[in-house]
Protein backbone atom coordinates (compact mmCIF):
# COMPACT_ATOMS: atom_id res chain seq x y z
CA UNK A 1 0.00 0.00 0.00
CA UNK A 2 1.54 3.51 -1.23
CA UNK A 3 1.88 6.40 1.48
CA UNK A 4 -0.09 9.52 1.28
CA UNK A 5 2.41 12.59 0.40
CA UNK A 6 1.79 15.37 2.25
CA UNK A 7 3.33 18.52 1.85
CA UNK A 8 4.50 20.57 4.85
CA UNK A 9 1.78 24.03 5.90
CA UNK A 10 5.60 25.99 4.91
CA UNK A 11 5.77 24.43 0.96
CA UNK A 12 2.46 25.21 0.38
CA UNK A 13 2.57 28.20 1.53
CA UNK A 14 5.58 28.97 -0.44
CA UNK A 15 3.77 27.54 -3.75
CA UNK A 16 0.25 29.48 -3.07
CA UNK A 17 2.05 32.72 -1.83
CA UNK A 18 0.92 34.91 -4.93
CA UNK A 19 -2.35 33.34 -5.14
CA UNK A 20 -3.17 33.36 -1.31
CA UNK A 21 -5.22 36.93 -0.61
CA UNK A 22 -7.61 35.71 -3.76
CA UNK A 23 -7.90 32.40 -2.63
CA UNK A 24 -8.34 33.47 1.60
CA UNK A 25 -11.63 35.31 0.54
CA UNK A 26 -13.40 31.90 -0.03
CA UNK A 27 -12.87 31.16 3.86
CA UNK A 28 -12.73 34.36 5.96
CA UNK A 29 -14.07 37.86 5.41
CA UNK A 30 -13.70 41.02 6.63
CA UNK A 31 -16.09 40.75 9.27
CA UNK A 32 -13.68 37.97 10.86
CA UNK A 33 -10.79 40.47 11.29
CA UNK A 34 -12.69 43.43 12.45
CA UNK A 35 -14.52 40.80 15.09
CA UNK A 36 -10.70 40.08 16.24
CA UNK A 37 -10.17 44.05 16.61
CA UNK A 38 -12.86 44.18 18.92
CA UNK A 39 -11.54 41.83 21.17
CA UNK A 40 -7.94 43.30 21.46
CA UNK A 41 -9.08 46.54 22.48
CA UNK A 42 -6.58 48.39 20.12
CA UNK A 43 -5.02 51.60 21.35
CA UNK A 44 -2.34 54.01 19.40
CA UNK A 45 0.70 53.79 19.89
CA UNK A 46 0.49 49.82 20.54
CA UNK A 47 3.54 47.24 19.60
CA UNK A 48 1.26 44.32 17.71
CA UNK A 49 1.76 40.92 16.45
CA UNK A 50 0.61 39.30 13.54
CA UNK A 51 1.42 35.50 14.01
CA UNK A 52 0.87 33.25 10.54
CA UNK A 53 0.40 36.58 9.26
CA UNK A 54 0.17 35.11 5.17
CA UNK A 55 -0.51 37.84 2.75
CA UNK A 56 -1.14 40.07 5.66
CA UNK A 57 -5.14 40.40 6.38
CA UNK A 58 -4.93 41.30 10.23
CA UNK A 59 -1.37 43.47 9.24
CA UNK A 60 -3.56 45.51 6.09
CA UNK A 61 -6.50 46.39 8.86
CA UNK A 62 -4.47 47.60 11.15
CA UNK A 63 -3.05 50.16 8.86
CA UNK A 64 -4.16 53.97 9.64
CA UNK A 65 -4.45 52.89 13.40
CA UNK A 66 -1.21 54.73 14.52
CA UNK A 67 0.33 50.88 15.52
CA UNK A 68 3.77 49.56 15.34
CA UNK A 69 2.64 45.69 13.56
CA UNK A 70 5.42 42.90 13.53
CA UNK A 71 4.03 40.25 10.94
CA UNK A 72 5.41 37.01 11.57
CA UNK A 73 5.46 34.18 9.31
CA UNK A 74 7.52 30.50 8.04
CA UNK A 75 7.12 31.55 4.46
CA UNK A 76 9.96 34.29 3.45
CA UNK A 77 7.51 33.84 0.39
CA UNK A 78 3.80 35.00 1.99
CA UNK A 79 5.96 37.89 3.59
CA UNK A 80 6.95 39.24 0.39
CA UNK A 81 3.41 39.19 -0.95
CA UNK A 82 2.53 40.66 1.91
CA UNK A 83 5.38 43.67 1.54
CA UNK A 84 4.77 44.26 -1.72
CA UNK A 85 0.76 44.17 -1.15
CA UNK A 86 0.75 46.75 1.13
CA UNK A 87 3.74 48.78 -0.05
CA UNK A 88 0.93 49.86 -2.50
CA UNK A 89 -1.29 50.90 -0.23
CA UNK A 90 0.89 52.79 2.55
CA UNK A 91 0.81 56.50 1.47
CA UNK A 92 -3.66 56.70 1.74
CA UNK A 93 -3.00 54.76 4.40
CA UNK A 94 0.02 54.21 6.91
CA UNK A 95 1.16 51.22 8.38
CA UNK A 96 4.66 50.67 10.90
CA UNK A 97 5.12 46.84 9.38
CA UNK A 98 8.35 44.89 10.18
CA UNK A 99 8.10 41.29 8.93
CA UNK A 100 10.09 38.33 10.76
CA UNK A 101 9.91 35.14 9.44
CA UNK A 102 9.56 32.59 12.07
CA UNK A 103 7.52 29.85 13.61
CA UNK A 104 4.67 29.90 15.61
CA UNK A 105 6.25 27.61 18.61
CA UNK A 106 9.54 29.45 18.49
CA UNK A 107 8.66 33.02 17.48
CA UNK A 108 11.60 35.46 17.00
CA UNK A 109 9.90 38.35 19.18
CA UNK A 110 11.61 39.03 22.45
CA UNK A 111 9.83 38.06 25.87
CA UNK A 112 6.61 40.53 27.21
CA UNK A 113 7.17 42.37 23.97
CA UNK A 114 4.18 42.54 22.49
CA UNK A 115 1.07 44.57 23.86
CA UNK A 116 -1.53 42.24 21.48
CA UNK A 117 -1.22 39.19 19.68
CA UNK A 118 -3.37 38.20 16.38
CA UNK A 119 -3.45 34.66 15.19
CA UNK A 120 -6.04 34.44 12.18
CA UNK A 121 -6.57 30.51 10.37
CA UNK A 122 -2.96 29.66 11.71
CA UNK A 123 -3.43 27.45 14.54
CA UNK A 124 -5.17 24.69 12.09
CA UNK A 125 -1.39 24.58 10.66
CA UNK A 126 1.28 23.87 12.93
CA UNK A 127 2.88 21.00 14.14
CA UNK A 128 1.85 21.63 18.23
CA UNK A 129 -1.00 24.09 18.58
CA UNK A 130 -0.81 23.99 22.58
CA UNK A 131 2.45 25.09 22.13
CA UNK A 132 2.24 27.75 19.98
CA UNK A 133 -0.48 29.13 22.44
CA UNK A 134 2.14 29.36 24.92
CA UNK A 135 4.72 31.11 22.92
CA UNK A 136 2.30 33.75 21.74
CA UNK A 137 1.67 33.98 25.56
CA UNK A 138 5.13 34.78 26.07
CA UNK A 139 5.85 37.46 23.91
CA UNK A 140 2.95 39.55 25.64
CA UNK A 141 3.43 42.28 28.13
CA UNK A 142 1.66 42.14 31.48
CA UNK A 143 -1.94 43.12 30.44
CA UNK A 144 -1.41 42.23 26.54
CA UNK A 145 -4.13 39.97 25.00
CA UNK A 146 -3.89 37.53 22.58
CA UNK A 147 -6.89 36.92 19.93
CA UNK A 148 -6.91 34.13 17.78
CA UNK A 149 -9.60 33.59 15.16
CA UNK A 150 -9.86 29.78 13.61
CA UNK A 151 -12.06 27.32 12.50
CA UNK A 152 -14.59 24.59 15.05
CA UNK A 153 -13.71 21.21 14.48
CA UNK A 154 -15.01 20.10 11.38
CA UNK A 155 -15.49 17.18 9.25
CA UNK A 156 -14.21 19.05 5.80
CA UNK A 157 -11.49 16.32 4.69
CA UNK A 158 -10.46 18.39 1.67
CA UNK A 159 -9.39 21.04 3.78
CA UNK A 160 -6.56 18.66 5.23
CA UNK A 161 -5.57 17.26 1.79
CA UNK A 162 -5.81 20.13 -0.56
CA UNK A 163 -4.55 22.86 1.96
CA UNK A 164 -2.24 20.75 3.86
CA UNK A 165 -4.14 21.45 7.34
CA UNK A 166 -2.47 19.66 10.28
CA UNK A 167 -5.65 19.86 11.75
CA UNK A 168 -9.47 19.81 11.42
CA UNK A 169 -9.99 22.72 13.58
CA UNK A 170 -10.78 22.71 17.46
CA UNK A 171 -13.15 22.11 20.21
CA UNK A 172 -13.79 25.52 22.03
CA UNK A 173 -13.59 23.26 25.23
CA UNK A 174 -10.28 21.95 24.39
CA UNK A 175 -9.25 25.65 23.03
CA UNK A 176 -10.17 26.74 26.73
CA UNK A 177 -7.89 24.31 28.43
CA UNK A 178 -4.92 25.02 26.14
CA UNK A 179 -5.34 29.21 27.12
CA UNK A 180 -5.53 28.66 30.90
CA UNK A 181 -2.40 26.01 30.74
CA UNK A 182 -0.68 28.96 29.26
CA UNK A 183 -1.59 31.17 31.93
CA UNK A 184 -4.04 33.29 30.25
CA UNK A 185 -6.53 35.10 32.13
CA UNK A 186 -9.92 35.78 31.21
CA UNK A 187 -10.69 33.63 28.74
CA UNK A 188 -13.64 33.98 26.03
CA UNK A 189 -14.45 31.59 23.53
CA UNK A 190 -16.84 32.96 20.83
CA UNK A 191 -17.99 32.51 17.61
CA UNK A 192 -16.98 35.32 14.59
CA UNK A 193 -20.43 35.73 13.65
CA UNK A 194 -19.59 33.39 10.47
CA UNK A 195 -19.74 30.10 9.67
Amino acid sequence: MGEVWKMSGKAYFDEIAPNWQDMRTEFFSEAVREKAYAQAGLESGMKVGDIGAGSGFISEGLAGRSLQVVAVDPSKNMLEALRARLTQSRESHPLHLETRVGEAESLPLETGEMDRIFANMMLHHVENPPAAIREMTRVLKPGGRLVITDLDRHSHDFLLREHHDRWPGFLREEMVGWFESAGLEHVSVTAAGED
